[in-house]
């Protein structure tokens, strides 16, 4: 909940028309931003949306639930956790970068990690590579969602996908996904500790003399 706070508090900011958050399930963040933003248009896109969500999202008349995504139809599009659960990310990525209008916004959040089993193995290479695929597809990177774990992209371009270039870089970054692994684990640690070495230079001489010496 801490989490959709933070995304409505964010999208609020913006006073958007018309907000969509794709794969909305029972409604929880599309209520929030419901109530935060009153004169929008807030749609769910759910294909097969679940009774109960739907039965709550009916104390507010501005909530609709919608099977598909239009193309630019929305100024702001949410989606929470729902790329690491699809074998082709990159297809309904670029669905969801056509939904927007010129100019809109779109607020991600991904989790490209073996956490529960429905994450799929071959969604985490875009765990080092997702913000190149967004700017290829004509979006900025706005930097983080304060409070959160998505992101903010502005869609500045409106392209016509390069689906070959695209196709071309999933390649790429599947096959360095490997390699990113092993420095994330063992290169950027050495990094983390030399930079820490320079700017507190007692840390570790202090740190070893109270293995050395322990308090008593």
């Amino acid at each position: 909940m801490v989490h959709r706070y933070a995304i409505t508090e964010a999208i609020a900011g913006l006073n958007p028309q018309s907000v969509l958050d794709f794969g909305g399930g029972f409604g929880t963040l599309a209520r929030l931003l419901a109530a935060a933003l009153p004169q929008a248009e807030i749609s769910i896109c759910e294909p097969y949306p679940p009774r109960h969500g739907v039965l709550s999202c009916l104390p507010f008349p501005n909530i609709r639930f919608v099977p598909q995504l239009s193309t630019q139809s929305v100024d702001v599009l949410v989606s929470t956790d729902v790329l690491e659960h699809v074998s082709d990310p990159l297809a309904l990525l670029g669905a969801m970068v056509d939904a927007v209008r010129p100019g809109g916004h779109l607020l991600i959040a991904n989790c490209f990690y073996p956490v529960v089993l429905c994450h799929l193995p071959c969604t985490f290479h875009l765990r080092y590579s997702f913000d190149a695929f967004c700017q290829a597809l004509g979006l900025e990177v706005l930097g983080p969602c304060e409070g959160s774990h998505a992101t903010f992209y502005r869609r500045a371009q409106v392209l016509q996908p390069d689906w070959p270039r695209l196709r071309a870089m999933e390649k790429r970054s599947q096959r360095s996904f490997s390699w990113h692994e092993w420095r994330s684990r063992h290169i950027t640690p050495l990094r983390y500790r030399a930079q820490l070495a320079v700017s507190r230079p007692l840390h570790y001489p202090r740190k070893l003399l109270s293995v050395v010496s322990p308090k008593r």
